[in-house]
């Protein structure tokens, strides 16, 4: 992006800036005719602390397993009824874990017991249960707090050790400034992430305990960035495209025209996020933002413009509307939600609860201005796309079509499903997403009128194929797909479609790859056409009429050798 592009983004983001804060009241109908972006992180955190979100009820019997998994399961139908893609789930809480760890003693929340194993895992349950829904996880570790001083996790890691645990006010920390500090959490991240198809690792409280007398502002920064660097290169190292996100505080730093009261990520929380971005130490960030009105929407702006690449998704305060706290009016949220949408940086609700109880406004919201799912993003990690799907096979039965294709080979592979009434189908939209992430080579979809289906591989690092594209409808009188002619010519010769072919040829023809990618569009003059500057290979004809509907027509072989 070169210095203008910068002058023009810095605008642009001033003016909704103004537009978000000045213009009142919302405009339901102007929100809700935004476009529906394909890629959009739509987070929630689910809290497992004391049973905040979950769970209510306790694992000591067998029915009390069975409740407490059919509770989860309930709560993530609501999720993905909305079309929320990402769950930051509680793993770790306070030197206390949800899962049977070499490290850390169970957490209380699941048994009323500290130390007392549940009976089942309970990340592993949420792991399938997010996957089989198509939602990401990241597990959600709680990283400088241990709880009181004579807590079971404070105790339990004094106990192992003692050199990296310090008290202020009654209460256990983990000493950023100790280097073994930082060894010691990225190995309980390792362990978390070698264990656990987990799609990344969430660091929350990664800053010092505002209260605390603390080392200079320089060297204490540099103590919270070596933890975030030694996560990072732990988890990394075992499979690098699970991703690295940190809840930062709200507020990057002081604005030129806008302060933040003491309340920042670099001066407060000793947290030098600018740097962590710059460097790529983090794939994620999720700023608490927990504001309203001109401490929101400058600061929103802020990060848009100081991303660094690194993808920044606000975390707006639903809980903010219970009576018990701010009293928000539901308004308030809408606001921030589409105004986040339009600098392109999703969202994350604090926290699964509220948004149940008493954001329920929001979560009708969401089902109008979310309804669609959607992608939520890349690892920032480089490479090459997957291998496209093949074999693409439709067939009704009884009230569904059944949609199968030949998977692409690499582990870890996933598959994407689109469907639209136009053919081809186009998969740049939202609206004609079917299904995401699907583990497997098969859909169901309900079947009602003619319909198309294009499939995509999507692999761990969020990268997606080129479209694999059902089989082109004919036209009357055409050969069906399986008996099209091939033309068969050398390299840049002029092709000429069969006399049967020419009368549905209406000046124009595409030419487009097997994956149905366009690759050239020619004028077809009594059937000819030219290939000049198509590669060799083996591509699909398209006829082009002047409404732009086309029909497949024959395949093309483009073989090496000079043209007559």
């Amino acid at each position: 992006m070169n210095i203008s592009d910068n002058h023009n983004q810095a605008a642009r983001l001033l003016v909704l800036a103004f537009l978000a804060i000045f213009l009142q009241p919302v405009c339901a109908q102007g929100v809700l005719t935004q476009k529906q972006p394909k890629c959009e992180v739509r987070a929630v955190w689910l809290t497992t602390l004391e049973g905040l979100d979950w769970p209510s009820c306790k694992a000591v019997t067998a029915s009390g397993i069975e409740r407490q998994k059919q509770e989860l399961a309930a709560i993530l139908d609501s999720l993905q009824k909305v079309n929320i893609n990402t769950v930051l789930f509680q793993t770790r809480i306070r030197g206390t874990v949800i899962y049977p760890s070499a490290m850390e003693p169970w957490d209380a929340c699941l048994t009323g017991k500290p130390g007392r194993a549940p009976g089942y895992d309970p990340l592993a349950f949420a792991v399938d249960e997010c996957h089989r829904r198509g939602m990401e996880i990241q597990a959600w570790v709680v990283a400088v707090p241990l709880g009181a001083w004579n807590s079971s996790g404070c105790k339990a890691l004094r106990g192992k050790h003692p050199d990296i645990v310090m008290r202020h006010n009654g209460q256990g920390y983990i000493d950023p400034s100790r280097q073994a500090s930082a060894r010691y959490l990225a190995r309980l991240c390792s362990e978390i992430v070698s264990r656990y198809d987990v799609d990344g690792i969430h660091l929350d409280y990664i800053r010092y305990p505002e209260t605390l007398r603390r080392p200079a502002p320089a060297a204490a920064r540099a103590n919270i960035t070596r933890i975030v660097e030694a996560v990072r290169d732990g988890i990394k190292s075992l499979k690098p495209w699970v991703k690295l996100s940190c809840a930062v505080i709200g507020k990057r730093d002081d604005l030129k025209r806008t302060p933040s009261y003491g309340w920042n990520a670099f001066d407060a929380g000793r947290q030098d996020v600018e740097e962590w971005m710059r460097r790529g130490l983090v794939d994620q960030l999720y700023p608490m933002m927990y504001f309203r009105k001109g401490q929101f929407y400058p600061f929103l702006f802020d990060w848009a413009e100081n991303s660094h690449g690194c993808d920044v998704i606000p975390g707006l305060g639903v809980y903010m509307l219970s009576p018990n706290e701010g009293r928000w009016p539901a308004d308030e949220i809408v606001r921030q939600m589409s105004v986040s949408r339009s600098a392109g940086m999703g969202f994350a609700l604090f926290r699964e609860k509220f948004l149940r109880n008493y954001a329920k406004p929001i979560y009708s919201f969401i089902k109008d201005f979310a309804p669609y799912p959607s992608l939520s993003g890349t690892s920032a990690m480089g490479g090459s796309k997957p291998e496209t799907p093949g074999g693409i096979s439709v067939k009704q039965v009884g009230g569904h079509y059944i949609v199968s294709w030949d998977g692409g080979t690499g582990g870890g592979l996933r598959y994407n499903v689109y469907a639209s009434a136009a053919y081809p189908v186009d998969i740049s939209e939202a609206g004609n997403i079917l299904a995401l992430k699907v583990e497997g080579c098969q859909v169901a979809a309900k079947a009602g009128g003619k319909m198309y289906f294009a499939v995509t591989a999507i692999d761990r690092y969020g990268r997606e194929s080129l479209a694999a594209q059902q089989a082109a409808p004919a036209p009357d009188g055409i050969e069906t797909a399986n008996d099209l002619p091939v033309i068969d010519i050398a390299a840049g010769g002029d092709a000429t479609l069969p006399p049967l072919l020419r009368r549905h040829s209406t000046g124009a023809v595409v030419i487009k790859d097997l994956a149905g990618a366009d690759v050239a569009v020619r004028p077809c003059a009594g059937g000819s056409f030219s290939t000049k500057g198509v590669k060799c290979g083996f591509y699909a004809i398209y006829s082009l009429n002047k409404k732009g509907v086309i029909h497949r027509l024959s395949f093309l072989k483009i073989t090496p050798g000079l043209a007559k």
